[in-house]
Order: C-alpha cells, then structure tokens, then sequence
C-alpha cells in the first residue's frame, strides 16, 4: 500500500499541514481497494455533493455563482488505463456549472442581511496521466476562485483563491474524486471566510461608509506662499512679481488647494481633509503709485472671495454623504465646483466694483463679504 497511495495537498503554492495529508489518504484509500458501483476503466459523471461547512460566516453570504472556466466541455480528464482511450473527459453529474453553483450555494447559510458576493468560477479542473506503473494514475485537481462584493449594483474584487489536490489512484477506481473535489472547493470557501474575518475592518473595499472632518492647516508661511488667516492680512510686500503693462494698477493671483489622507477603522474609512485659500507672493505685483490703503483693501478683498470659495467647498463636502467606491472623484468634483463659485465671485466683484474704481460698490462689496466671514466663522 506504501507504493500505492502518495498525495498532498497544495493551498496558496504550500504544502498543508500532516493533517490534511493524513485526510487526504484516507481519503483515496477506498478507492484503491473497492471499486463498487463503478465499471472497470469507465468513469461515471463525478458526484458533487453540497456539504454544509462547519465554518458560520459573520460578514458575507455567497449571493451568486457564475461560470466562468474557459473550457466547459468537462471538469475532468482522466486516465483509465484502456488502450484504446488512454484520457476520457468526464463531467460532473447535473452538468459541471450546475454543479458547481448548487455545492458554492449550499454549503455555507445565505443570511441575506449580510454582505452580497460573487463567485466567479475561473478553474475547476482535474487532470490525470499515467503513473509510474501502469496501474496507476496521476492527477491534480486545480481551483481558482475569484471573490467579488455586490454593493449597489457593481461588483468590487475581494480576493482570488489558487490551491488544489495532487494524488495517485489506481487506474481502476474513480470513486474518490467526488469528494476530493468537494474538499478542494471548501478548501477556497474556507480560505475566503478566513480572508474575510481579518480584513473586514481595515480593508478599505469592505468599509461600509465615509466620514470627513477638516483639520487646520498650519499658517506658517512657506517660501512663495501665503495662506489666509483673517490674523494675517495682505501687505505691499506680498505683491513680489514682475509689474506688468495696461490699465491695471495691481494684480493678486490668490488659489484653492486641498488634501488630506485617510483611515480604516471598525469598517469606516475616516478621511481628515484640509483646505486652505493661498496666494502666491512672485505672480502678484503692483504699481508704486498704486501703493494704497484703498488699493490693497482692494487686492484683500480678491483674497477673501477665495476664502469664501473655500467654505462652501467644505460646507458641500460635509453634506454629500460620500460613497465608499468613488469618494475621491465625488471630493473632486466638489472642488470643480468650488473653483467655479470663486470664479464667478471674482468676475462680479471686479465687474461690478470696476477693479476697484466703483468706490461706492467696492463699500457694497466690503460690507457683504465681511457680513458672509462673519456667518461662517472666518471672521468674529
């Protein structure tokens, strides 16, 4: 018998451990010494009996199984040891990606208030050849399984399973690949119920939603670069950049930026953003006779519509109930919007105070933005 039976099992490219290849030979042992029900050198459709798992998943339930193995024609390709047919393609019994769905379905609970996944069935495949004795055979059975989250109608990848069953059988007896199979799929099942128990509240992918603070960006200046801080207004010295010709005596280039990073925590992703209104010192410039206390309010006020921008880019971030999918493009877009408001605050300000010129508009217009800081808490 020592000659006889030689198997292992093979998960995620390892050697288990001697206890699954103890199973795994006890597992073939029969078929080496029985062969009822079985006609000699003819394999049957292989039987796949759905087995409940021992195994209670706490996050997930198998929602759907889908075929996806590149050659359905058969599951398994298996010598018989005959000399008119040395390989003999053989299907599981029901049809192979019936099957397949009825034991990935039927072998864990469906508690449908968890989470929705997809199987895809990329591999399920058993190939044979001639042993080293004639009245032997070879085989591998190969299983890789794709895991994918259904959340609102689109599929997130989870994980991919690879392992499988290496064993030598007699020639004559077919029998044990049912349930060699069968523990080649639990084998995946388990593996993903594992996957899951330990990624479930730091994997990003399996957040179930997204909460936003804003964080204070520090006011230091760096190198070019201003920030606003109502503690901190514009001075002449700001405007550093090379005088430009035309009518206008001064120019302020203030900006939005944003940025921040995030967490998985207890199935939440925490994003800690900030956002800050800057202008940059060498592409600002003014005229020396320009040099004024109206025309810097002027310029100030320029950088307070900027301010303004950055408010209601972050009173609408904190109303959109983000996604867990697509945050990032949603925080985007936001911004787009964001830019757009201060554009067209900047047009009106300019337009309507005629750069400045309007002096009884540009008092309209100090009045208004101080009243909009002051309500949003910018200004006291």
């Amino acid at each position: 018998m020592k000659k006889l039976l030689h198997c292992w099992w093979v998960l995620k490219g390892r050697r288990c451990s001697f206890a699954a290849f103890f199973f795994a030979a006890l597992l073939l042992l029969p078929g080496l010494i029985s062969s009822k029900g079985f006609a000699a050198g003819i394999p049957d459709p292989i039987k796949l009996v759905p087995t409940r798992l021992s195994v209670e998943p706490k996050t997930f339930f198998i929602a759907s199984v889908v075929d996806e193995r590149p050659d359905k024609q058969a599951v398994a390709w298996l010598f018989s040891g005959a000399e008119e047919v040395a390989l003999k393609a053989t299907d599981l019994a029901g049809g192979g990606g019936k099957a397949l769905q009825d034991f990935m379905l039927q072998s864990l609970p469906r508690h449908k208030n968890l989470r929705p996944v997809r199987v895809r069935i990329l591999e399920c495949r058993i190939e044979e050849q001639p042993g080293e004795k004639e009245e032997l055979a070879e085989g591998h059975i190969k299983v890789k399984l794709a895991f994918e989250q259904e959340r609102d109608g689109e599929t997130i990848p989870l994980t991919t399973y690879e392992g499988g069953l290496r064993y030598i059988r007699s020639v004559e007896h077919f029998a044990p690949l049912g349930p060699a199979l069968q523990q080649s799929l639990s084998a995946a099942l388990e593996y993903f119920n594992g996957w899951m128990e330990r990624e479930k509240l730091n994997n990003i992918k399996l957040a179930k939603r997204v909460e936003v603070s804003f964080v204070d960006y520090p006011l230091k200046e760096e190198g070019d670069t201003v920030f606003y801080s109502p503690d901190r207004p514009l001075v002449w010295e700001d405007f550093k950049g090379k005088i430009r010709g035309g009518r206008y005596a001064a120019a302020v280039f203030p900006g939005i930026a944003y940025g921040g990073g995030s967490r998985v925590e207890d199935g939440i992703v925490h994003l800690e953003l900030t956002a800050r209104a800057y202008v940059i010192k060498n592409s600002s410039w003014v005229k020396d006779h320009a040099r004024d206390a109206y025309g810097l309010n002027h310029e100030q006020r320029h950088f307070d519509i900027v301010q303004l921008a950055v408010e209601f880019f972050k009173q609408q971030v904190l109303a959109k109930k983000l996604t867990v999918e697509d945050y990032d493009g949603e925080i985007r877009y936001l911004y787009l919007e964001a830019y757009q408001e201060m554009n067209r605050l900047q047009e009106a300000y300019d337009g309507e105070t005629g750069h400045g010129t309007n002096k009884a508009a540009q008092q309209r217009w100090d009045a208004y933005i101080d009243k909009e800081l002051r309500r949003l808490g910018v200004k006291e």
